[in-house]
């Protein structure tokens, strides 16, 4: 069994929790010197000092893992691609700012941030001043916000705390949802509801009336009914949430607040304790989830990507909802898997043959370059606005977690989960990818110089030199 050293996050964990050596040491009933020497790498964490971490501080033993650092490390890589590529840094020193200095490795990706930020403004800024419009591929409010929530891990513990005693004092019961936010709309603000907006729904403030389109269901009537009540009552709260990481006013800040209120909503109309129960006993089955609680299959999706409350905590889940042409319009993760920023996902991952098979959930094992394995399902869902000829939104949903926890999963039943030779190979898109001898790759390895012969060629598309 290998040796769990893991001394820079505990010690971040020790000092996000404002605790003392000897305070923490006296936790985990061991001496201050025995902690000094786990948080110097010079000693393991051991399985009984783990077991206390995790009853301790409601963490996953996963958080002490080497295997943590995944995510951190991908980011690493994209974010100085040009510098591993002019072999200014090597593979190994970003491993070992990873996993030895994860703050850094924070601070870096932070940095990166926002000097991508200030060149995109610089190109837009050119781009006006040429009179020509500003180059393409800069980040989007929506983008910035997806980044948000993805450094977060998806989970926003005072929002969901709220939502829920807020489910409670209204009474938000299974197949009484809606009356019991139109009453609380009513009642505590004097919010009028009404139907016939050609809009998907509209609040009028100053008339205090939202209106919602009747082509909605009843899960998203409800659902936007939630969300107007989030920027009610816990719009202050909201605003400083985002302010956090926009500047206020911002289209960042506003994109965000509405964000956070879709947050709060899916907490609101599912509250965290009901739900995960619910989701445990039906085994994470995704389909009986969305039929018991009256809600659309990419609503449970995404709910079930937040389960993460400290002691309470469901399977750690990553969340993707992608079109047809590879677009990724969300994504959320509480797991190490990495999405790429770079531009395209994996082909061989199962989100894309979902297309082929409307309706049917795909399950897929897939196996990363650093040998982490996942289970992925993946289901496309359609929407349509109403009338005949009117054209609809297709989207493929995918909801994957590492493999150790599919037993969980209904949708383990009958695989092989200890056969590694089951699982498909992907990677976490093609630019940072790390399988040289990959069939389907669409851009050069990162770091590697190409084997231009013109007297042979190969099944891979890019060999590279030895």
């Amino acid at each position: 069994m290998s040796k769990t050293y893991a001394g820079a996050r505990l010690r971040r964990l020790r000092e996000e929790r404002r605790l003392s050596q000897a305070e923490l040491a006296r936790r985990l009933a061991v001496s201050p010197s025995y902690l000094n020497q786990m948080e110097h790498d010079a000693r393991p964490l051991t399985v009984p000092v783990l077991l206390r971490l995790t009853e301790a501080f409601g963490v996953d033993a996963g958080f002490f893992s080497e295997r943590d650092t995944t995510r951190l490390l991908a980011d690493l890589r994209e974010a100085l691609a040009d510098e591993v590529t002019a072999a200014k840094v090597s593979p190994g020193d970003l491993s070992e700012l990873a996993s030895r200095l994860p703050s850094v490795a924070g601070v870096v990706l932070a940095m990166d941030r926002r000097n991508r930020a200030l060149a995109e403004r610089l190109a837009e800024l050119a781009g006006d001043r040429e009179g020509g419009a500003a180059v393409p591929g800069g980040r989007t409010p929506h983008e910035e916000v997806r980044e948000f929530f993805y450094r977060r891990q998806n989970y926003l513990h005072e929002p969901d705390m709220a939502a829920e005693r807020l489910a409670d004092t209204i009474g938000i019961r299974r197949g009484e949802v809606r009356q019991a936010l139109a009453a609380r709309l009513a009642d505590r603000h004097g919010v009028r509801l009404a139907t016939g907006s050609e809009e998907l729904h509209r609040y009028d403030p100053d008339a205090r009336v939202l209106r919602l389109s009747p082509r909605l269901r009843p899960g998203q009537q409800a659902f936007r009914m939630a969300t107007q009540l989030a920027l009610l009552e816990y719009g202050r709260e909201l605003s400083e949430l985002a302010a956090e990481d926009f500047t206020a006013d911002s289209p960042a800040w506003s994109t965000a607040r509405i964000g956070l209120a879709n947050y709060f909503a899916a907490a609101l109309v599912l509250p965290y304790g009901v739900f995960h129960t619910a989701a445990e006993e039906q085994r994470y089955d995704i389909e009986r989830l969305a039929d018991h609680f009256g809600v659309g299959y990419e609503t449970v999706c995404h709910r079930l990507s937040t389960l993460q409350r400290p002691r309470a905590r469901g399977v750690p889940f990553s969340f993707v909802r992608v079109d047809r042409a590879g677009n990724m319009s969300k994504r959320q993760s509480a797991t190490g898997f990495h999405f790429s920023r770079a531009g395209g996902t994996c082909p061989l991952w199962n989100v894309y043959e979902a297309f082929a098979s409307p309706g049917r959930v795909h399950v897929q094992m897939a196996a990363m370059p650093d040998g982490q394995r996942y289970l992925w399902t993946a289901r496309a869902v359609t929407r349509f606005r109403g009338g005949w000829g009117e054209p609809g939104k297709t989207f493929a949903i995918g909801l994957g977690c590492e493999l150790r926890h599919a037993p969980r999963l209904v949708y383990s039943a009958g695989l092989d989960l200890d056969d590694a030779a089951a699982a498909t190979p992907i990677g976490m898109g093609c630019r940072v990818c790390e399988r040289l001898d990959c069939p389907q790759r669409a851009v050069p390895p990162l770091g590697r110089r190409l084997a231009v012969d013109e007297n042979r060629t190969t099944f891979v598309p890019y060999p590279v030199e030895p």
